[in-house]
């Protein structure tokens, strides 16, 4: 029989995010330093202790993972971590696999993606000007990116991108890609920073809120709430007569706490029951102290601490300490 699992707060969590590396060949502005320090390979879980988690998580009552990182596909057994996670969705136990991914090894991954069981993934990607892109990875090329969204798409995976939203950056950016992924076929989301980790950057002069990010494209559009839902956070709009669907994910100017159903496992084994907060659970010292049994009872522990609301408006206006921890660590 399988179980299901519930929060404090009533919430139903259905919905794992696994980071697999921290690592990424990509050093984007908002998400990590440009001389990144990246963990000891010893402390990340291995191939075994990602499936067998992931495995109890199942057994519990969660439906949908994503995996992230970092990029996940710099992981160098990660065709084998998508070969063992895509027999759960084969089998019926697993409702969905997906991924985010910064794109640039899509070419050589596509293939194997599909023939596991992914049907759709996202893809980060900030604007289409080679220029810009340069700037806010620090050095890569949005072409390679593109090679791969179209190596995807040939394989029948649905394509999604991910777009942050940055002040006095990529504001002008919006619309080339809204209308390159209107004609594309891609659904667009615009997603607002978070105050995670020092970046070297001042994440107040950085931040935009959704709606003032979007003034370019309602100033010529017209934007209607539809009731589509992800397994994530976003909120949708048709755009018309454009005729794309683009998603809103707003930790800042628009809170969606209340509908939370996400836990995130770390690269390094830990649970945090929300991006916003330190609490956690360790799973891999548990798991490598006493077996994939001492699961069971952390993941009571962690439901326990699951809080109602992030800290991220605190954080971003200086009345509360920002989270250490980067994204590329807690996965995207």
């Amino acid at each position: 029989m399988r179980l299901s699992m519930q929060d404090g707060f009533g919430r139903k969590i259905d919905y794992l995010r696994i980071s697999v590396t921290d690592r990424c060949n990509f050093r984007c502005q908002y998400c990590m330093s440009e001389k990144m320090t990246f963990m000891p390979k010893s402390e990340l879980l291995t191939l075994e202790e990602i499936t067998l988690i992931a495995e109890r998580f199942i057994s519990h009552g969660i439906r949908k993972i994503r995996l992230t990182g970092g990029e996940p596909l710099v992981r160098k057994d990660m065709k084998d971590v998508i070969q063992r996670l895509g027999r759960k969705v084969e089998s019926g136990e697993l409702e969905e696999l997906t991924l985010t991914t910064n794109g640039s090894l899509l070419t050589e991954y596509a293939d194997h993606l599909a023939t596991h069981g992914m049907r759709r993934i996202n893809v980060s990607m900030d604007t289409l000007d080679p220029a810009r892109f340069s700037e806010i990875t620090r050095g890569a090329n949005v072409a390679t990116v593109l090679d791969g969204i179209k190596a995807a798409t040939a394989a029948g995976i649905k394509v999604k991108i991910n777009m942050v939203a940055l002040r006095d950056f990529n504001e002008a950016d919006l619309l080339p890609m809204a209308e390159y992924c209107a004609e594309n076929g891609h659904d667009l989301t615009i997603i607002e920073t978070m105050p995670l980790g020092d970046v070297g950057a001042d994440r107040q002069l950085a931040h935009i809120s959704a709606d003032e990010f979007l003034a370019p494209l309602t100033s010529r559009y017209t934007l209607n709430p539809i009731p589509h839902r992800s397994a994530g956070p976003a909120r949708y709009v048709a755009v018309e007569p454009l005729g794309l669907r683009l998603g809103m994910i707003t930790p800042l100017s628009n809170n969606f706490c209340d509908g939370c159903n996400r836990l995130r496992l770390t690269t390094d084994g830990k649970i945090f029951m929300c991006l916003g907060h330190n609490a956690h659970v360790d799973l891999r010292a548990a798991v490598r102290k006493d077996g994939i049994a001492a699961v069971d009872q952390l993941l009571q522990e962690a439901l326990r601490l699951k809080p109602l609301r992030h800290d991220f408006n605190a954080q971003l206006d200086g009345s509360a300490e920002i989270l250490e921890r980067h994204m590329n660590v807690t996965g995207g």
